[in-house]
């Protein structure tokens, strides 16, 4: 662990930094997160426990941090590293990620669990995107450029318990958040680093760039990477897909010619409401696309 005023490397069970004196205080996540998100968490508590969710893992922290606070008192560090913190906590709350752990100059966070999403690998690209901006703004003015480095990974945990504070104990399945830990070490500063898996997750949404295969510590083979540096206009997975190219649209002449003809007599004032249902995967957006 690492003093957050100083970042001296401190044991794991002292109370004040032996360098610097400051106390080491061991936020809960109830004291840094949203009321909504702690509502949310809460209220889905018993239904996670011992449950495997698939999620999407993020690592950011502020490279080089140890230089930047080298000629910094304690006071001074604290007004560097207390806005970044900020803005990368607010980054993860905005898309309903959950910071759980906070580092003397960085966060890990989850996407996925304990608030479940679908989306997740890409709420936390969009995060991640989010939070390079606003580093970028809370640290315009400093002398010496603060850039933070960010790596995603999305994988298994089994969730097995969730304190009334917030603090989740987790198994990760493989290598889940060994592989986001690595790409955030491996990551330019300013710069967001993602496994293939993440990219597969949130591919069309999103763009990237491919840095080739890299070398892991820990792992047999190198993996592929890939460095997202913005958001695409998809809001959907059919626009999405369209970047991609859509496959041929057939069977659905007569659906089609129904949602035209309504179309049609609402330009011409006469007002319409049309209910499209049906099980899930079974080409409602696809539809709507193609109207």
């Amino acid at each position: 662990m690492r003093c957050a005023s100083c970042q001296h490397e401190v044991t794991a069970a002292a109370k004040f930094c032996e360098e610097c004196g400051a106390p080491l205080a061991r936020l809960a996540p109830e004291s840094y997160t949203p009321k909504h998100l702690a509502e949310k968490i809460l209220t889905s508590k018993s239904a996670l426990e011992g449950e495997r969710k698939q999620v999407t893992v993020l690592f950011a922290d502020i490279k080089s941090s140890m230089e930047l606070l080298a000629t910094r008192d304690p006071e001074q560090a604290r007004e560097l590293l207390d806005p970044v913190l900020h803005s990368m906590m607010e980054a993860v709350h905005h898309y309903e990620g959950t910071v759980n752990q906070v580092m003397g100059d960085g966060i890990m966070a989850l996407f996925g669990a304990p608030i479940a999403h679908e989306d997740h690998a890409l709420r936390a690209c969009y995060a991640a995107l989010r939070m390079q901006q606003s580093v970028r703004e809370a640290a315009a003015g400093h002398r010496k450029p603060v850039e933070i480095r960010i790596g995603l990974n999305s994988g298994d945990v089994v969730v097995r318990s969730i304190g009334s504070d917030l603090r989740m104990d987790y198994t990760a399945v493989g290598e889940t958040t060994h592989l986001a830990a690595r790409m955030e070490q491996m990551a330019r500063p300013g710069s967001i680093l993602v496994t293939a898996r993440t990219l597969a997750l949130a591919e069309g949404y999103v763009e990237a760039k491919s840095v080739g295969p890299v070398t892991v510590r820990g792992m047999a083979e190198p993996l592929d990477a890939y460095e997202v540096t913005a958001a695409l206009p998809a809001r959907t997975r059919v626009h999405a897909g369209a970047r991609r190219g859509l496959t041929r649209f057939v069977g659905r002449r007569a659906e089609l010619e129904l949602l035209s003809g309504a179309v049609e007599r609402a330009g011409r004032g006469a007002g319409q409401i049309v209910a499209l249902v049906g099980e899930a995967g079974l080409g409602k957006s696809r539809l709507v696309w193609e109207l």
